[in-house]
């Protein structure tokens, strides 16, 4: 299976306020913004490219949403990092078979049609990690 770094989900109380940053000091480009408001998520999303990397800037769209509480409960910051998959499905029997745990309510295909799940963070020493693929290309 090849893993590779897709996006790194930062959390931010006000993705306006954060854009300036990431547009005018790194140098980024705003690619895409949309919001999910599918139970469990609930989220505004800004994808900024910078020389190649992604970044998704996440923020809540009520109090209640898991980055709400991320925020809450440890700040603002990087929220999670995700590794592209070349499939989704093996990768998760992969990582059950060497003991990793998941967070099983987290497997869907977002907005966007990127599918994907999170891996439980004590599995990984705290860092909470996606995992996700594409199926559309």
């Amino acid at each position: 299976m090849n893993y590779e770094l897709d996006h790194i989900g930062i959390a931010v109380r006000s993705i306006e306020e954060a854009l300036s940053f990431y547009l005018e000091v790194l140098k980024g480009t705003l690619e895409d913004r949309y919001t999910s408001d599918a139970p469990g998520v609930e989220v505004h999303v800004a994808v900024v490219r910078t020389n190649g990397q992604t970044i998704e800037l996440l923020e809540p769209t009520n109090r209640n949403s898991p980055i709400a509480r991320f925020i809450r409960q440890k700040g603002k910051g990087v929220h999670h990092v995700a590794y592209r998959v070349d499939n989704l499905e093996q990768a998760i029997l992969e990582a059950r078979d060497k003991g990793i745990r998941f967070l099983e309510d987290t497997l869907r295909t977002n907005a966007r049609g990127r599918r994907l799940i999170y891996i439980n963070p004590a599995s990984t020493e705290g860092t909470l990690f996606e995992l996700c693929s594409y199926p559309q290309e």
